[in-house]
C-alpha cells in the first residue's frame, strides 16, 4: 500500500493494483478499503503527530477524478502529513459514519479529530486549506 499505482500521478504498479478500479492515489497517498487500514494509518498519524487528510472518493465521480492529479501533487508537496482516499464504495457503512453527502469531501485531522473540511472538487480550496493547516503544524512546533 503507498506505491503509486495512479496513472495520473505517472508511477509504476503491482499486479494486485492494477486491476483495482480505483485510480486516486500516489506514492504518498494511501488507499483505505478496509477499517484495519483506517485505523493503521490513524494510529501511524497519531504516533508520529502528523495531520491526516483524508479523500472520501469514489471511481465513478467526475470530480473526484478531476482533483486527483492536484491531490497527488498535494501529497507529494507536503510529504510531512499523511494522504489517504477512502473509496465510499469499498467502505459505505464507514463512509456513513463520516456523514458523507458528496464525493470527493476532503477531511484533515489532528490526534483523530476534524481541524478542517472541504466538500467539493475545488482545487484552490484545497490547496489554501492544506497548505494553510501545514503552515500552523510547522509554526506550531
Amino acid at each position: 500500500m503507498g506505491q503509486c499505482w495512479n496513472k495520473l500521478c505517472g508511477g509504476e504498479t503491482s499486479d494486485n493494483e492494477q486491476s483495482h478500479p480505483f485510480e486516486h492515489s500516489s506514492g504518498n497517498v494511501h488507499l483505505i478499503t478496509t477499517i484495519q487500514s483506517w485505523e493503521e494509518k490513524m494510529s501511524e498519524a497519531n504516533d508520529n503527530e502528523k495531520i491526516v487528510v483524508a479523500n472520501f472518493s469514489a471511481a465513478w465521480c467526475g470530480p473526484c477524478r478531476t482533483i486527483a492529479a492536484a491531490y497527488c501533487e498535494l501529497a507529494d508537496k507536503y510529504s510531512s502529513m499523511i494522504f489517504v482516499t477512502v473509496d465510499v464504495d469499498e467502505l459505505p457503512e464507514f463512509s456513513t459514519s463520516w456523514d458523507i453527502k458528496a464525493t470527493p469531501t476532503f477531511f484533515f485531522l489532528k490526534d483523530g479529530r476534524q481541524v478542517d473540511k472541504l466538500v467539493g472538487a475545488n482545487k484552490e480550496e484545497l490547496h489554501r486549506k492544506t497548505a494553510a493547516i501545514a503552515e500552523s503544524t510547522t509554526s506550531s512546533k
